[in-house]
């Protein structure tokens, strides 16, 4: 992981050190959080420090620190915050997350332990024994089948010494607002707000707008200085902490990439379009990143229709989970297809592409579910 820090650095002297960085905007009220985010990870070292010198010869262990559930709106920087802190942390038994990936693992694991007599315990047991520092992001439940097992989850957790660290757009209270039998959710949000230290990340300014809004998300690659300006925002949004790594796996497949963080991806249009790919993969990728770059992508002609079909389906999904797409393309976009081609399809892209610039599409949260294809 490429990084404004070492394993070690403490939050408030990484925070610092990223305010320092080239377009980074300082906000008071991120210093907020900052500063429990720095209480926990003294309290996290400390707790390691003293466990280790308890061990062999006490049966007394040290309290295990409270965790933290941070909500605000999007883009207002919870992610950044977590993410910071989680690199910060000098702990092995750590797991950073998104909520709703971290929920498909707990039903796939509760299948494959239903042989016992619990196994939503014996997938709380499994996790505890890996893991002590449990990063959630975006947490947020739509679904009842999380709704029913989540208060038992949350406290097998907490009970095995397993320290959470969520962000969220919601507060406790307004978690599973309209929900199936919500009733039988309000114990986990009973928990989550005695349990865990609850802030609210206030900020007046949405920086994934900020981001968006100061650079042009669509360049043409006969720019010559396209790639540069797109490898500048890319380092922007992510803090430069990308991950040393060639390709992303999404399902049995290994797709390329030319660089990839916790929830931006930058692929070719080649490699994104040109191969085998299909709607599956697109909606896997558009689950996963919030934000993905595409590179050279080209004119729609008759020579290339099996890409030209593989992009449309591409913007569909993106489209559809709200994704922030950032891209060089050979053409205006709106020149994208080749002249007499005024079908259906090649309409409907071509608006989705000149949407996915405004201001009103950038706002929109992204979804992490997706829909359901047609």
């Amino acid at each position: 992981m490429q990084q404004l820090l070492e394993t070690g650095t403490s939050p408030k002297a990484w925070y610092r050190n990223a305010c320092e960085q080239s377009g980074f905007v300082f906000d008071t009220r991120q210093t907020a959080a900052i500063e429990e985010l720095e209480t926990l990870w003294h309290q996290l070292v400390e707790f390691k420090a003293r466990r280790n010198q308890f061990l062999g010869r006490s049966l007394l262990s040290p309290a295990v620190p409270k965790g933290l559930y941070i909500w605000g709106g999007v883009g207002r920087g919870k992610t950044f915050l977590m993410d910071g802190f989680y690199h910060c942390l000098p702990y092995r038994r750590k797991r950073r997350i998104h909520f709703h990936n971290f929920m498909l693992e707990v039903h796939q694991e509760m299948k494959r332990h239903a042989h016992e007599r619990d196994p939503l315990m014996a997938v709380a047991a499994k996790i505890e024994r890996s893991t002590r520092l449990l990063c959630l992001d975006e947490f947020h439940v739509d679904d009842i089948a999380d709704a029913m097992i989540l208060g038992r989850l949350l406290a097998a957790l907490l009970e095995r010494g397993v320290v959470l660290l969520t962000t969220s757009n919601y507060s406790p209270d307004a978690l599973y607002p309209n929900g199936l039998q919500r009733q039988n959710f309000l114990p986990a949000i009973a928990l989550l707000k005695r349990e865990l230290k609850v802030l609210h990340l206030d900020s007046d300014t949405d920086y994934r707008m900020l981001h968006m809004a100061r650079d042009p998300l669509f360049t043409l690659a006969t720019d010559a200085k396209a790639e540069e300006r797109m490898g500048a925002f890319f380092r922007r949004l992510t803090a430069d902490m990308h991950a040393e790594t060639e390709a992303i796996q999404v399902k049995q497949i290994r797709i390329p990439v030319r660089r990839v963080a916790r929830e931006v991806v930058w692929f070719d249009f080649k490699v994104l379009c040109g191969g085998h790919h299909d709607q599956s993969d697109y909606l896997e990728i558009a689950h996963r990143y919030p934000t993905v770059f595409v590179s050279g992508i080209p004119r729609m002609t008759a020579e290339n229709a099996p890409e030209a079909r593989r992009f449309a389906w591409l913007i569909d999904v993106l489209y559809d989970n709200h994704v922030k797409l950032v891209a060089s393309f050979e053409v205006e976009p709106g020149m994208l297809y080749e002249d007499g081609r005024h079908d259906s399809e090649s309409q409907r892209i071509t608006s989705r592409l000149a949407e996915m610039q405004t201001h009103r599409y950038l706002e929109l949260p992204h979804h992490s579910r997706g829909v359901a294809l047609g």
